[in-house]
């Protein structure tokens, strides 16, 4: 008879910050939360657009800019957002604002001061922060980090010694990775790391199944030291499955959607492949 298996060194999430000297909130919810922030007087907080879900009336929204973005030209070819969304309390007594979770997902709240003051994750997991809180989207400049997908070529990396709330999907757990030990994750499971932890890119086929899509193709080899925050559901995931689920149908019901799709897979193809001959010529 099968038993739970208590021993495992993987934890649930557990926030670690200091308690004294920090804006209260409260994280409401189960799967698809929202971190609810209170806010003195002029007291503001940062959070990424289009996730604010309800304000107190005192409280005013602003969209600025994010100057500091190292990476904002690239971030709006690749459909990111660059700009910030900024809310300030007018009013004379404590106001409220209700930031919500873009997907099916949990929020984390991460004491940056606890981390060395810097934290890597995914381009889409910031979603607000309070305090000293730095985001900058930026190029991993080592050749064996860059992989297919917009996750292969941004990281956002979030500095300061303030509090920030990221988003995992699904469930998200934590390793603490000890000095030189390695652990294999799959590269879109990776919600957030430290940059004391050391990442190596392990291709999981040949490559054009890298090129032509697939499912865990691509492994990230994690060496300590560090804390590591891994998702078991990753958005791409999600609504990959979702896609899937919506256009499979259509197509079968649908014979003249699935030649017009094949034709132009067909074109684009021959397009392709007579840039390479004129290139090499």
């Amino acid at each position: 008879m099968a038993a739970p298996f208590f021993s495992t060194p993987f934890q649930p999430f557990v926030y670690q910050g200091q308690q004294e000297d920090v804006t209260p909130f409260q994280i409401l919810g189960g799967e698809a939360q929202i971190v609810q922030i209170m806010l003195k007087p002029d007291e503001k907080i940062n959070a990424r657009p289009g996730c604010m879900c309800y304000m107190s009336g005192a409280t005013q929204m602003e969209n600025v800019y994010a100057p500091e973005n190292e990476a904002g030209m690239w971030q709006w070819l690749f459909g990111k957002h660059v700009t910030s969304t900024v809310f300030l309390n007018n009013g004379s007594s404590d106001g409220f604002v209700g930031i919500a979770a873009p997907s099916l997902a949990r929020i984390l709240p991460i004491d940056l001061a606890k981390f060395g003051g810097e934290i890597l994750c995914q381009p889409d997991a910031f979603l607000c922060s309070i305090g000293d809180v730095k985001i900058s989207n930026t190029f991993d400049q080592r050749a064996r980090n860059v992989v297919p997908g917009v996750e292969g070529f941004l990281r956002q990396k979030l500095s300061g010694q303030g509090l920030a709330f990221i988003v995992g999907g699904g469930s998200v757990v934590q390793k603490n990775l000890e000095v030189g030990e390695t652990l294999a994750v799959d590269m879109s499971s990776i919600v957030a790391l430290p940059s004391t932890v050391n990442v190596q890119i392990k291709y999981n086929g040949p490559m054009r199944r890298i090129v032509f899509g697939g499912e865990n193709l691509v492994t990230a080899m994690l060496t300590g030291p560090g804390i590591v925050f891994i998702q078991s559901l990753p958005f791409p995931r999600l609504s990959q499955r979702i896609a899937r689920a919506v256009t499979s149908p259509n197509m079968r019901d649908n014979p003249k959607l699935f030649m017009q799709i094949a034709i132009f897979f067909f074109l684009a193809y021959v397009v392709v492949i007579s840039s390479l001959i004129l290139t090499d010529i």
